[in-house]
């Protein structure tokens, strides 16, 4: 297009979109609300550990093509590291039982026969209850359409879907958990390798991105809160950032990614979410025993998935909203617990630090997925990006980079 995109919101949503449209020439100013751009998606030095942490566990897979098509973009697909093969390394802390579950790459499920590979107490027979998932019902939440009972739940089905939807497979949606299964387990282990930024979130998505866009000319406006927006009977006219107004040409655009409450608030009758979930993270500066794998599930513990860093354990907890008024340290105290029950080792508590994010992701319920909007709005240059549109997968950075680049496309066409 001929004009300027405005893009409001410098988090992964606004930073893939801004990427997207730098990369065919399109002129684009990006507006950030606080002080630092990526979102949930960043990195800083914690006092308390002496090290620089994200704020978040994110946990990539080699299917989301968005995210990857992304990081080619800024350079920095390399950043992403994982094991050659698909495989996911489990202990169950009551029977102190450990298992690898190992995708075989085809969309052929060979690994299923193998009862080396698969889920330990699961029978062939068993995978095809996953089926009911797969078909694109209406919504409904997982346990209506599955049976959330037995080993195969328990020990595959429940960790996946609780860490990809961030909530308790009773309340989500079906939908999202088709989604979810579809472009992973579907596709085979090709699809399923795990990806993590062991270099930090910050060195991989955020501080490239901006260079990227920083060559190209873009210039991310720090601490630019928009207010208001001013609207004719078609199109946005004007961007009100409280200290000054921008004007919008009748040839440029506006892409709005911020947070859904935000976004409720900016734009007449814009349905979004309202209900939201917690996840808690927790990093400890110690470093893994060398046979301790890059990631691993964790059942019957408070703890759910942990990461290995070279200097730092980091652990995430989803659908955290019972932990938010636990004590600091009691609540460190009890996740060390679990860590040193899966290190086999008895330690005392290393230098930690608790994040709690309490708005991490919209609730993932049938009800507040069918609140999500589309990229377009009844206004012709305004549309809207982030996680919480309908981008017909649950919260996630994949998420988030798709409805980027959706919102870009749109954009682009004028």
């Amino acid at each position: 297009m001929a004009g300027t995109v405005h893009v409001v919101g410098a988090g992964l949503a606004g930073l893939s979109a801004a990427v997207r449209l730098a990369s065919t020439g399109t002129q684009v100013a990006v507006y950030e609300a606080t002080g630092q751009p990526g979102g949930r998606c960043r990195s800083y030095h914690d006092q308390a550990t002496g090290m620089v942490i994200d704020n978040g566990n994110h946990l990539l897979l080699s299917g989301n093509y968005s995210a990857l098509s992304y990081l080619r973009t800024i350079g920095t697909e390399a950043g992403l590291a994982g094991p050659s093969s698909a495989e996911f390394h489990f202990i169950d802390l009551a029977s102190r039982e450990r298992w690898t579950l190992r995708f075989n790459d085809g969309r052929l499920p060979w690994w299923i026969f193998d009862a080396k590979r698969r889920v330990p107490g699961t029978r062939v027979a068993n995978y095809a209850a996953v089926v009911p998932l797969l078909l694109r019902r209406q919504e409904r939440s997982i346990c209506d359409v599955v049976t959330c009972a037995g080993p195969l739940y328990e020990r595959l089905l429940h960790p996946l879907l609780l860490a990809a939807l961030n909530i308790a497979p009773r309340d989500g949606s079906a939908a999202l958990a088709g989604a979810v299964i579809r472009e992973t387990l579907v596709k085979g282990g090709a699809a399923c390798r795990p990806l993590i930024a062991r270099a930090g979130l910050g060195n991989v998505f955020i501080a490239p991105a901006l260079h990227y866009l920083e060559e190209r000319a873009v210039v991310v406006r720090l601490m630019h809160e928009l207010r208001a927006m001013h609207f004719d009977r078609e199109r946005v006219t004007a961007l009100d950032f409280g200290g000054g107004t921008i004007t919008v040409n009748s040839d440029d655009a506006v892409i709005l990614a911020v947070t859904p409450s935000a976004a409720a608030t900016l734009v007449p009758d814009l349905s979004t979410p309202s209900s939201y979930r917690a996840i808690v993270n927790a990093h400890f500066r110690i470093g893994p025993p060398g046979n301790f794998p890059p990631m691993i599930g964790v059942l019957n513990g408070i703890v759910e998935w942990v990461f290995a860093f070279p200097d730092r354990l980091a652990v995430t907890i989803s659908n955290a909203d019972r932990l938010l008024d636990t004590p600091r340290e009691a609540l460190a105290q009890r996740i060390w617990h679990d860590v040193s029950a899966i290190l086999d080792a008895t330690t005392e508590l290393p230098p930690w630090q608790i994040v709690r994010e309490r708005r991490a992701t919209f609730a993932a319920t049938p009800t507040e997925n069918a609140k999500r909007p589309g990229a377009q709005t009844a206004w012709a240059n305004l549309y809207l990006a982030g996680d919480w549109t309908a981008t017909g997968l649950p919260a996630t950075i994949e998420s988030a980079i798709r409805s980027g680049h959706r919102a870009a496309e749109f954009a682009s066409r004028g």
